[in-house]
C-alpha cells in the first residue's frame, strides 16, 4: 500500500541520516579547528542529504501521481511549478544558515570549550537512551514554543510568515524559512556548552527529527497509520492545516512530533473540526466519497518537467 511503501522509504532515509551524523563526527576530528571549513563541510552534507530526501519524495508523490496515491493527499490540488521553485531556492539558502550553529558547536568542542563528545564517551547505554529521550522531549517542546510565539507575537510573525506562502506544501518546503527562524531552531545544537552531549546522537536526532520527519510533515500526503486523528502523534495533515490556516494570532498546530503541547494550549484544530463534522483530512474526505475516481479525473495534473530546465530556474532571478 501507499502508506507502507512511504514508511519503508522513510526508515531508509532515517538510517542514511544517522550514517551522515557519524560522518560529521569523523569530519570534526579532522577539520573542527577551522570554523569555516567545518561550516563548508556541513553545508555540503546538508545540501546533498536534504535535497536528495526532498527530491526523492517529490518524485514519488508529485511527478506522476496515481489515483491510489492521490486519495491520501491533504489538498486535492497540486501546486504550480513556480511554487516548488521558490521552495527549493529558499531551502538552499536556509541550509547554509542552518549549518552555522552546528559548525560552531563542533568548533567549540575541538577547542575544548564545550562538553560535546562522539561515540560512547565512557557512558552506559542507559545514559545515552535517557539523554536521547530528554533531548527528544525537550527539543520538541522548544520548537513548539518558538513556533507558537511566531504566530502570537507580531514581530516574530514578520520573520515566519514567508514560510506560510506555501499553503499547499511539498517536500521541498521543510526549511524554506527566513534567517532568524533557522538560527533559532538550530540553537539547541549549542547545548553542549552547558552539558555533556553525544554529538552522534544530537546530529542524528536533528537530521531525523527536523528533516526526515519534516519531509513527511510537508509531503502534502497522509498515511493510513498514523492518521490525522491519532491522539498523540502530529501527522502531515496537522502540518498541512497549519500551513493552510495558520496566521498571526492563529497558531493552528505549531507542534512537530507530539500533539501534547498544542492540546495543552487548546490548539488542536483537527479535534475541533472533527467534533463539528468539518474535518478535511484525506481519511474523512474518502469516507464522505470526495476522493472518488470521478473527483480524480477533475483534478488538474501539473507538468513539473520544467523543473529540469535551467532556463526555468534562471527566470526566478530575472
Amino acid at each position: 500500500s501507499f502508506g507502507s511503501k512511504f514508511k519503508r522509504k522513510t526508515c531508509r532515509c532515517a538510517r542514511s541520516t544517522f550514517s551522515i551524523a557519524a560522518m560529521i563526527c569523523e569530519a570534526a576530528s579532522m577539520f573542527g579547528n577551522n570554523l569555516f571549513s567545518m561550516w563548508l563541510i556541513l553545508t555540503f552534507l546538508g545540501l546533498t542529504s536534504c535535497l536528495s530526501m526532498s527530491g526523492l519524495a517529490f518524485a514519488k508523490l508529485y511527478w506522476n501521481p496515481s489515483y491510489e496515491t492521490w486519495r491520501f493527499k491533504s489538498n486535492p490540488k497540486f501546486p504550480k511549478p513556480e511554487h516548488v521553485r521558490t521552495e527549493v531556492l529558499l531551502t538552499i539558502k536556509c541550509i547554509s544558515l542552518s549549518t552555522m550553529l552546528p559548525a560552531l558547536s563542533l568548533y567549540l568542542a575541538a577547542q575544548g570549550k564545550s562538553q560535546a563528545f562522539c561515540g560512547w564517551g565512557g557512558r552506559s547505554i542507559w545514559w545515552h537512551l535517557g539523554c536521547l529521550g530528554a533531548l527528544l522531549l525537550g527539543i520538541d517542546f522548544f520548537e513548539w514554543a518558538y513556533h507558537y510565539m511566531g504566530h502570537q507575537v507580531p514581530a516574530m510573525w514578520k520573520q515566519h510568515k514567508s514560510h506560510h506562502k506555501f499553503y499547499n506544501p511539498t517536500p521541498f518546503s521543510v526549511i524554506a524559512d527566513e534567517a532568524v527562524d533557522q538560527l533559532m531552531r538550530t540553537a539547541p545544537m549549542l547545548l553542549s556548552v552547558i552539558m555533556p552531549l553525544n554529538m552522534d546522537v544530537l546530529f542524528g536526532l536533528f537530521a531525523v527529527m527536523f528533516y526526515a520527519y519534516g519531509v513527511y510533515l510537508h509531503s502534502g500526503y497522509e498515511l493510513a497509520w498514523p492518521d490525522a486523528h491519532h491522539p498523540i502523534i502530529n501527522t502531515s495533515y496537522q502540518h498541512y492545516l497549519h500551513h493552510a490556516e495558520g496566521a498571526v494570532g492563529k497558531p493552528r498546530h505549531t507542534g512537530f512530533f507530539i500533539k501534547l503541547w498544542d492540546q495543552l494550549a487548546d490548539g488542536d484544530s483537527t479535534a475541533h473540526m472533527f467534533q463539528m463534522g468539518k474535518c478535511t483530512c484525506s481519511k474523512c474526505s474518502r469516507e464522505r466519497g470526495e476522493r472518488s475516481v470521478e473527483a480524480w479525473k477533475k483534478v488538474e495534473r501539473v507538468d513539473y518537467s520544467c523543473l529540469l530546465s535551467p532556463k526555468f530556474w534562471l527566470q526566478a532571478f530575472a
